[in-house]
């Protein structure tokens, strides 16, 4: 027998293992291997990671797939593995050391690497078990590192196949440079802060031109010194005649040229700007286009280097703006200084301001590469889901800058470059193949020096979906299970991750990764404000399953993955999918009382009673409905039907029809109806399976799963596949008992009659087959209708309200249980009140000010709140109606 309640936390753990004992995630098992294959690799979560909110969407849509796919008899393969997070990793490492009083530097390289491995081993990946606390179903026999041997080949080989095809490059440009980390970063790493700043307005003299000057704002007076133009717009009159002289840059005395070119706006302060190669972005690109000296004024720390005047030399960069100021003051050359709210980009794990740098960095020639991942978006070799994605994907892909691919780090995949004492590069995979090719090239033996620089994180993320099944070696997995079917994960890494795996693939599998790419959209939290620990709003899904556990959260997720549309995390939300999960075990628990049980052979095409006939036909319909919802993940539509079939079809009306015969005598009737209830039973667990693996599994086994024992895990049971069992005559029979049934009780509600209240009702203008029904199914229509009579007529009784099913009028006497115009007035007071509160909301919708000002949250809530409120007063209006004919 069930126990009484359903507690998560007792079975979550126990049913878990159960299913990796039974190896239910295993692949490539024996009877499958005439099967077709389902892939998918999961987005490698940081070795140094935890669960959070968008790891538990994300997770749970790929587990549904997963699932769905492994009951639908396909070979299912969820790749999983983490991902080393070279910066997040050595930082870790790097605090622990600072505890103990160490400092990197303070070690050998390898003694680090050796720490850091140590570190991953008794502390790195926790975030595995957490996933398997969400339910997870990867295959963890075969969980992959992306510092592993095999995954570490995978890379090696890139590198140098890439190199050997000009593909891989070494050049001086721009990074985003961390002075704190003292490494370039991704734009992934880097976080935009609104900052108050200031804007200094310098006056440059024109040469030879006394008294004449160029006045440019900058928000970064220290990077002044390594001006080495003035730009115009080619159209700006006001500088027409400066066009090719120069001006002397103060403080450094340096010539510098006054070029034209559209980067300066005319309508921006003065519509000149200084430029400074080596430290703007879009200043490098004005400095390539007028081939422009590019002098870096900073080291490493972002403290002033040698190439600046020697009075400044040393100073950290935030001293030598102030002293830079004060001098350009002191010469008159400061001409004013303005308050400027500005973004200033900060590093998002050091905190700290990040320079635009020059620096000599390994780049990847990622236009060469993008070509191929485009051409495969546009013949629909991969599709984005939702489609909007694509264009962002194209802009992204169409104006690809090269791939910045070196890191200053000592954790990662080092690149396997050697250097000859005359600065010449060897590429190879091996140490012995470097100095093999640098005998050849000198002739004798020369003492090569290994890179020290380490290759970003994403490169060999980008290498994922088939480093992970082998290659390069020819192994059988990487034949059977690439291409991969569908990769889920968030909009933010479309470039960073997506786009890179699209050009890896096509370039050393010569086919895409992935057919299909779903984009599922941001968590927020009730309000629809992004989550941050700033704002203290964070939702830690560990927490929401210890009190609710993981099915609860997992359904609530898919419930609300619309496609394209964020998902507004209410923590009653989860608690009401617990209640959810708590009412599918009560269902079964009343079934199991009632002596509903399986039954070997049962055939639902072969049931008469028209309940039942109902019921397998609303089965079938909602394992479709479910099927159809995965199939094009539209993951809300299927838990909606699921959800729908089971609480509103099988709880509310099922169960209520099927209790007379249930409790009532043996026979056919009853035999019939527990082997249907049982049957209903089966098909629920497994179309919720995939959304709510717990609660199912252990309804599964202890309800003894399609027979007296389960000879199979629910988690390896065939999906639904059902047809023919939709009865048009039973579905328009017990279809019009519900509606029915819904219309008298929404009356009752509506004109407050008294809940132990029975009243009449009167079939006005019925057809036969309504009066038909009306006789045969005059039990449960008194019984769930609350009703006392049922009778026809050609009149509406005097006090009587009336409503609409099918062709019949119902009129419902209600005038000696309820007190009509006290009734109206209620109706009215509520009404006036409702259209105040619309009133109120529409003046502040239409109100500027309020939708300027007000955040977007708020102005969301507004017109949510004003939907409601309609449609509360179109049921007033309605009421009222009915009891104006009452009258």
């Amino acid at each position: 027998m069930l126990d009484k309640t359903f507690t998560p936390s007792d079975v979550e753990s126990r049913i878990y293992d159960s299913w990796e004992e039974a190896g239910v995630f295993r692949s490539g098992a024996p009877d499958r291997a005439d099967a077709r294959p389902y892939t998918i690799v999961i987005p490698p979560p940081n070795v140094t990671g935890s669960l959070h909110m968008g790891h538990a969407l994300n997770n749970t849509l790929q587990d549904v797939l997963i699932r769905f796919e492994r009951m639908r008899g396909r070979d299912a393969l969820w790749q999983p593995g983490m991902d080393h997070a070279g910066i997040a990793t050595q930082m870790v490492v790097e605090r622990q050391l600072e505890e103990s009083g160490l400092k990197r530097r303070d070690m050998s390289r390898e003694d680090f690497i050796n720490r850091v491995w140590s570190w991953k081993g008794q502390s790195g990946g926790l975030i595995i078990n957490q996933l398997k606390r969400l339910g997870a179903s990867c295959d963890w026999e075969r969980e992959r590192f992306t510092m592993d041997e095999g995954l570490s080949k995978a890379v090696l080989k890139v590198f140098v196949d890439l190199y050997k095809a000009g593909l891989i490059y070494k050049d001086k440009r721009l990074v985003n440079w961390d002075p704190k980390l003292v490494t370039a970063i991704s734009d992934l790493e880097v976080v935009p802060v609104e900052t108050n700043g200031h804007l200094w307005h310098l006056r440059y003299p024109v040469k030879d031109q006394l008294d004449r000057y160029i006045v440019v704002a900058t928000t970064r007076p220290e990077t002044m010194l390594g001006d080495t133009a003035v730009a115009v717009h080619p159209d700006d009159e006001r500088y027409a005649d400066l066009i090719g002289k120069h001006v002397v840059l103060p403080l450094v005395n340096r010539e510098i040229p006054i070029v034209a070119d559209e980067h300066a706006d005319p309508e921006q302060g003065s519509g000149a700007v200084k430029i400074t190669p080596a430290h703007d972005f879009n200043d490098f690109e004005v400095g390539r286009r007028h081939d422009l000296p590019m002098i870096n004024v900073l080291d490493a720390h972002a403290h002033i280097n040698d190439a600046a005047p020697e009075t400044y030399r040393g100073l950290d960069r935030y001293e030598a703006r102030k002293r830079i100021v004060a001098d350009l003051e002191a010469l008159g050359l400061l001409e004013k200084i303005e308050d400027h709210v500005h973004v200033i980009p900060h590093g998002d794990r050091s905190n700290v301001v990040i320079e635009p740098w020059l620096t000599d960095q390994w780049y990847v020639d990622a236009a060469t590469l993008a070509k191929p991942a485009i051409e495969a978006v546009e013949r629909g070799d991969t599709v984005f889901v939702p489609r909007n994605w694509e264009k962002t994907y194209f802009e992204w892909m169409r104006n690809i800058q090269p791939w910045c691919i070196s890191r200053q780090l000592w954790w990662g995949h080092q690149i396997p470059a050697w250097y000859a004492p005359d600065g010449e590069v060897f590429v190879a995979g091996t140490e012995e193949e470097a100095y093999a090719a640098a005998r050849a090239k000198y002739g004798d033996d020369v003492t090569l020096e290994r890179d020290p620089d380490v290759l970003d994180t994403w490169f060999s993320s980008a290498l994922w979906p088939f480093s992970t099944l082998g290659w390069p070696d020819e192994a059988p997995e990487l034949k059977r299970y690439y291409q991969t079917d569908v990769l889920i994960t968030g909009f933010d890494i479309i470039f960073f991750w997506v786009a890179r795996m699209m050009m890896m693939g096509l370039y050393f599998m010569k086919e895409a990764p992935f057919h299909t790419v779903y984009i599922h959209a941001l968590v927020r939290d009730e309000k629809g404000q992004k989550m941050s620990k700033s704002k203290g709003n964070v939702i830690d899904p560990l927490d929401l399953i210890g009190k609710y556990g993981a099915d609860a959260l997992r359904f609530t997720l898919c419930a609300m993955a619309a496609q394209g549309r964020d998902i507004k995390l209410a923590e009653a939300r989860v608690e009401g999918y617990r209640n959810f999960a708590t009412k599918l075990w009560n269902a079964a628990r009343f079934c199991e009382m009632n002596g509903c049980a399986r039954v070997d052979g049962f055939d639902p095409k072969s049931v008469t009673e028209t309940v039942n006939r109902w019921i397998v036909g609303e089965a079938e319909a909602a394992a479709r409905a479910v099927t159809e919802g995965i199939d094009t993940y539209r993951f809300n539509e299927g838990a909606g039907s699921a959800y729908r079939f089971v609480w509103n079809v099988f709880c509310d009306w099922y169960l209520e029809l099927a209790k007379p015969i249930l409790s009532g005598e043996d026979g056919p009737a009853k035999d019939e109806t527990r082997a249907t209830a049982a049957w209903v039973i089966d098909q629920i667990l497994k179309i919720l399976h995939p959304f709510m693996p717990y609660v199912t599994e252990e309804l599964w086994s202890r309800l003894g799963g399609e027979g007296a024992a389960p000879a199979t895990m629910l988690a390896l049971s065939h999906w639904p596949d059902l047809d023919g069992l939709i009865d048009a005559r039973a579905k328009a029979d017990i279809d019009w008992l519900i509606d029915t049934v819904t219309a008298i009780r929404s009356v009752r509600s509506e004109m407050n009659v008294p809940a132990g209240a029975r009243l009449p009702l009167v079939l006005i203008g019925a057809t036969g087959e309504a009066e038909d029904r009306a006789r045969r199914y005059r039990e449960p229509l008194m019984r769930l209708a609350r009703l006392e009579a049922i009778s026809s007529g050609d009149s509406v009784p005097a006090g009587a309200v009336q409503t609409v099913v099918g062709d019949a009028t119902l009129a419902l006497p209600i005038a000696d249980v309820v007190d009509l115009s006290a009734e109206r007035a209620r109706l009215e007071k509520e009404l006036k009140k409702i259209s105040d509160e619309i009133g109120k909301i529409d003046a502040k919708l239409a109100n500027e000010k309020f939708l300027s000002r007000a955040p977007e949250h708020v102005v969301e809530e507004q017109r949510e709140r004003r939907g409601e409120a309609e449609e509360a007063r179109a049921k007033l209006t309605d009421a009222l109606s009915r009891l104006a004919g009452a009258a």
